[in-house]
């Protein structure tokens, strides 16, 4: 069954998931206390596309259609939804939903989202790309909206699930500090704010009037504790309930323990490098052997970024580094994902080949340069850029690691302030337009395209070939199409895929949790046993 037509098989049993839904949850006067790694940048839902953030307003705000567990489609605000035309899309949205503050829920809020998600200022990377196909918004009545699209355009259902809905007399006129101060956090999700500290903790209530029913926890205690040591730490000591991104070091010693149990799943975060490809002269934080500014940027040369990459021993990242909690990869999905192109593969290890290539590209002797890293956001990502720079150096290309905050280091990437980086990207949706679209993507405000393009890649033959599957209505179609951008992509060495993660938690016994492909932790994931 196609990706389309799986999601589309859903549609007949929205009612039925409706029902589910809202049966009677058992209200547990509990209290919920999680710690995850990444810092939490802000409550704006459409500020910052990154999994902490997102992770935290999923308890707030609610959207249109939600991804499962295992990134499949589910009805949230819409019950249900339909293309009435090649360019118009439908949507149903659900009866009785009521903001935080009592207010009815209706599609002149979708229309006010739609209008705003693309336009927070000083957004480090947006979810404009998730709206850009939406030509104009119609409003046939107080539950009905349509969406219309230049052309047909099979995947705004599934782009829509990224977009948290906002309210609009909660959000005209609202800043990103006005979220974050808890005033326009007013959603319709199963929690309300109660109070945030930026980069530590962010506290919430139980909605007790929510739509799909009462959640489990009286309140939750949503915390940031970015030291791996730290977070194993608390949760052994009984300090907090659930801990997400679990140290691989410490998993041979959490299996052990009997107050703990693990859970754990194949993820869709590719963990890669990305080269600065903004600027052809004077690159930054890149020099000759002498320390001299360098007159072209050797990341715009097709030889150097192939000699990077061939590099880069995959193998030793994933057993070493990773300790086996992760698998090499040479694209950003995972095989077995829609869109997966199982003919490219993880790139070989060939150092030789790779100092050829350097001198072909007129560097005989290498160069300097620095890799940047958070060293906070993802498992083992400082040692992960320390190991890279060592198999660098190796070929002549003398590299020293700047291992940052997150908080840090996102704010600097956006404004282009990196030579090389280390970063993440989940695909959410499980295919391969999401990355298609905002991190390999040319930059493009007006077109809301590369919203997370944070190194400035622009390549106009794949811009087409993306459109052009986003514009295909046959799943198969659109796949092979996917397929070819894929490969395209990685002959060009868009990017630098190191490995794939296996996102693990730690719970404490007693608890019942079902991990996520998004690696988002969440309150509604964690039930009493």
């Amino acid at each position: 069954m196609g990706f389309l037509t799986r999601r589309a098989a859903l549609l007949g049993a929205s009612a039925l998931l409706a029902a589910s839904a809202i049966a009677a949850v058992p209200a547990a006067a509990q209290n919920l206390t999680i710690a995850i790694g990444g810092s939490v940048t802000s409550l704006d839902p459409h500020f910052y596309n990154a999994s902490p953030n997102n992770s935290v307003t999923s308890h707030f705000f609610d959207k249109l259609l939600e991804f499962d567990a295992k990134a499949q489609l589910v009805p949230q605000l819409a019950e249900s939804w339909k293309a009435v035309e090649p360019t118009v899309w439908e949507f149903k949205l659900r009866r009785g939903v009521k903001w935080h503050d009592g207010r009815d829920f209706t599609a002149e809020d979708v229309a006010f989202t739609v209008k705003r998600a693309p336009n927070v200022p000083n957004s480090p990377g947006g979810f404009g790309g998730f709206v850009r196909a939406v030509e104009k918004v119609e409003i046939l009545d107080p539950l009905t909206v349509r969406l219309h699209t230049p052309g047909p355009y099979p995947m705004l259902p599934t782009d829509l699930a990224s977009v948290a809905i906002i309210s609009r007399h909660a959000g005209e006129g609202a800043a990103t500090e006005d979220y974050n101060s808890g005033k326009a956090a007013i959603g319709t999700g199963p929690y309300k704010f109660q109070a945030y500290s930026p980069g530590s903790r962010i506290q919430m209530v139980r909605n007790d009037a929510y739509w799909g029913g009462r959640p489990d926890w009286a309140t939750v205690d949503y915390r940031v504790i970015s030291s791996p040591p730290a977070r194993t730490a608390a949760i052994l000591s009984g300090d907090v309930d659930i801990i997400d991104t679990v140290p691989s070091s410490d998993l041979p010693r959490l299996k052990e323990e009997p107050k703990v149990e693990l859970t754990s799943i194949q993820g869709l975060r590719v963990i890669y490098l990305s080269a600065d490809r903004s600027r052809d002269e004077n690159p930054i934080h890149v020099t000759d052997n002498d320390g001299k500014p360098l007159p072209r940027n050797p990341f715009n040369d097709l030889r150097v970024r192939r000699a990077l990459t061939m590099a880069i021993q995959r193998d030793a990242l994933a057993e070493r580094v990773m300790q086996g909690t992760a698998s090499p990869n040479g694209q950003w999905l995972p095989p077995g994902a829609y869109s997966y192109n199982p003919d490219v593969k993880v790139p070989a290890y060939d150092p030789e080949g790779a100092r050829k290539l350097l001198a072909e590209a007129g560097f005989p002797n290498g160069f300097r340069m620095v890799l940047s890293s958070p060293n906070d956001r993802y498992p083992n990502d400082a040692r992960t850029a320390q190991a890279v720079a060592q198999m660098w150096t190796r070929i002549g290309v003398q590299t020293q690691v700047e291992a940052l905050p997150w908080s840090t280091f996102s704010a600097r990437a956006n404004r282009q302030e990196f030579g090389m980086r280390l970063v993440g990207w989940g695909s959410a949706t499980g295919e391969a337009s999401y990355a298609l679209i905002n991190i390999l993507g040319t930059y493009d405000s007006e077109k809301r395209t590369g919203a997370n393009n944070s190194g400035r890649y622009s390549n106009p033959e794949l811009d087409e070939l993306t459109a052009k599957a986003l514009g295909t209505l046959d799943d198969k179609e659109r796949e092979d199409i996917l397929k070819r951008a894929v490969k395209m992509a990685m002959d060009d060495v868009a990017m630098f895929p190191l490995h794939q993660l296996v996102n693990t938690w730690a719970v404490k016994k007693g608890l019942k949790h079902e991990p996520r492909m998004d690696e988002r932790t969440r309150a509604m994931d964690v039930r009493p046993d």
